[in-house]
């Protein structure tokens, strides 16, 4: 059946080819001007998650790579852990067909993947981690690339703007406005193990209102296990949703919101929606108000009535930015994050059950011009934990443009990873025995951070950036024994663990002819991990399982005509707790836009090995096929 669906999705990716209309000219005109920047002109794209404000690339004091709408479309990735691969700065190792493991700076956790927990993931805005215990679904995380304005992500601490979470990193995926996605664009492809289709539209209102809905279907297919044996873990994920957005002279306010609902074999369900309500406000003298505030849902059930678990999450952020006295940039605000779950009926058990937690916080940061070249940041956010109360996490940064081309910079940082409701609450049975329980003594693990940075234009077609850090971890998470109860069960959750982590990230750009672009990358990093006498009954595992150092290389051809070739050579070290030996991987897309409404590409992922490893979880992990895929876009 599936076959069946790839050939007939294929088919009719192809059949739509011959009835292009001409193609939005909003959107057309924006992917051509992107397509046309130079390297010096992308270090210079205007980002916002190292400061909470527009400031240029070239000019932020932190790892922070940016990946483009223009380097989504033409990656030929449909998800978003497949997108992130293109950034050099983190970790991406897929499971299985749903799951991923991603980590920036270490601590992608081998014996649970789901225990990855020190990432903070946000798409406009919206914290997209699961509460009950600080990772993320990945499988619930869907974005269409067409809307996908770009991707930053930082390697280092974001705590004193973003908040608990933001330990080892910072990935803010930041959608397009309505005004820039105005037409249709439908989108049909398969392949041996995807088959997708989408449809959106959008058009104005009013002079200043806009809008877009979309639709979108995937199915994907089933792997391996190492054993040759099917895997059954495809699934299924219809989806859909919408954004309003209203200019007004001086304001911006938007309206989106989101549903889906996945059937995961063998006996998964999962869903979720969220509504998000921004508003931006300017004020004399260029300062602003920003209000935020949004609903999320998200559920996940086994079929079979073995239970699951829902949660509901609200948030509401406010934030102030201004100038004093021509040489201090401020920004401050606060914020308050109440979310509700419900867990039934699973092995996994918190007691109480049910329950209402609430996060608050404020934070302040002020940016002090030395001198025209020369600044100190310095910032701190409070934060009232749910299970802990008042957390400070401040940090300190210096930047010097040596040059115009040339930006120096330095960190030292503070970042909890905060308890959560695992951590405290968890009661984990194998049939009747409680074999692991949480701890009402359990504490934040806590990061102190030194990061030394250069970003450097160093011509017209060149440009890179090398950051190093040397990171001290205290209070980590470990198993040990119980204190009434040395000899046996339950062991339980505590704060016996403590690593130094220190590495160097590189990266840059280099245009070999107008035509012909190439992107770099390269870590390396190594992790010093040690238990506390009670704290090491389940090894590196729990803790940690990532490469000492990995590398990435990207090529983009514009061959004129509307044709484009891409391709990514990506290597990765060896994983060590388990052990899983090192790989290397070639994904490649073949693009031809026909005429301004229709586009149609082949790519292709993983094409030097039939399959491989790229993590190991006992009992989870999969090795990940070849694969390709043809897709038709039609704009109209």
């Amino acid at each position: 059946m599936k076959d069946e669906k790839s050939v007939s999705l294929a088919a009719l990716a192809f059949a739509v080819v011959g009835f292009g209309l001409p193609a939005g000219s909003a959107f057309a005109q924006s992917v051509e001007q992107l397509r046309d920047l130079s390297i010096e002109q992308l270090a210079n794209i205007e980002i916002s998650s190292v400061s909470k404000a527009a400031e240029p690339l070239s000019d932020a004091p932190a790892a922070i790579y940016v990946i483009s709408h223009d380097d989504v479309m033409r990656s030929g990735a449909a998800t978003i852990p497949e997108m992130l691969r293109m950034a050099p700065n983190l970790e991406v190792a897929q499971i299985d067909a749903t799951s991923y493991a991603i980590s920036a700076r270490g601590f992608n956790v081998g014996l649970n993947a789901s225990l990855s927990n020190k990432l903070l993931v946000l798409v406009d805005g919206r914290s997209v981690y699961t509460p009950l215990f600080g990772g993320v679904y990945w499988d619930m995380q869907g974005v269409l690339p067409e809307d996908i304005e770009r991707i930053e992500v930082i390697s280092g601490p974001g705590a004193t703007l973003w908040g608990a979470n933001a330990v080892n990193g910072v990935i803010n995926i930041i959608t397009r406005k309505s005004s820039d996605t105005e037409g249709g664009v439908l989108d049909v492809g398969g392949g041996n193990l995807a088959r997708t289709a989408s449809l959106q539209y959008g058009g104005q209102l009013d002079q200043d209102l806009s809008y877009r809905i979309h639709a979108e279907g995937s199915d994907y297919s089933s792997f391996q296990e190492p054993d040759g044996r099917d895997a059954h873990d495809g699934w299924s994920k219809p989806s859909g949703g919408f954004r309003l957005d209203w200019t007004p002279p001086g304001d911006a306010v938007s309206l989106q919101g989101d549903i889906f609902h996945a059937n995961e074999d063998p006996d998964g369900s999962v869903g979720g929606r969220d509504l998000v309500a921004s508003w931006q406000h300017q004020l004399d003298g260029g300062s602003s108000l920003q209000l935020l505030a949004y609903y999320d849902k998200e559920s996940r059930f086994l079929d079979d009535g073995a239970g699951g678990f829902e949660i509901d999450t609200y948030d509401v952020e406010f934030q102030h930015s201004f100038t004093l006295g021509g040489w201090n940039s401020i920004v401050w605000g606060a914020g308050n994050r109440t979310f509700s779950y419900e867990i039934e009926n699973t092995a996994l058990q918190l007691q109480p059950a049910t329950r209402t937690l609430s996060l608050s916080n404020v934070f302040a940061q002020d940016t002090i011009s030395l001198t025209d070249r020369l600044k100190v940041t310095l910032g701190l956010k409070i934060e009232n934990e749910p299970y802990t109360g008042i957390e400070p996490m401040p940090s300190a940064r210096v930047s010097w443009k040596a040059a115009d081309s040339i930006l120096l910079w330095g960190a030292v940082s503070r970042a909890v990873r905060s308890a959560t409701p695992i951590d405290r609450d968890l009661h984990e049975f194998a049939g009747p025995i409680d074999e692991l329980d949480g701890s009402i003594l359990f504490q934040p693990e806590i990061l102190t951070s030194y990061e030394l940075g250069t970003r450097v234009q160093a011509s017209s077609r060149v440009s890179f950036s090398v950051s190093a850090f040397y990171n001290i971890y205290d209070d980590l998470r470990t198993i040990g024994l119980t204190a009434s109860n040395p000899q046996g069960l339950p062991l339980y959750f505590n704060n016996q663990g403590a690593a130094l982590v220190y590495g160097v990230e590189a990266w840059g750009g280099y245009s070999v002819t107008d035509w012909w672009r190439l992107a770099l990358g390269f870590s390396v990093q190594h992790e010093h991990i040690h238990f506390g006498t009670n704290g090491g009954l389940a090894g590196l595992a729990f803790v940690a399982d990532d490469p000492n150092h990995q590398a990435s290389l990207r090529s983009s051809i514009d061959f004129g005509g509307g044709i484009t070739w891409d391709a990514t050579l990506r290597y990765v070290g060896a994983l060590h707790h388990p052990a899983l030996a090192d790989y290397g991987e070639l994904n490649t897309r073949l693009g031809w836009r026909i005429t301004p409404a229709v586009e149609v590409s082949v790519a292709g992922s993983n094409l030097l090995h039939d399959r491989h490893a790229e993590f190991s979880e006992d009992g989870e992990s999969d090795e990940i096929p070849r694969s390709f895929f043809i897709d038709t876009r039609w704009r109209f």
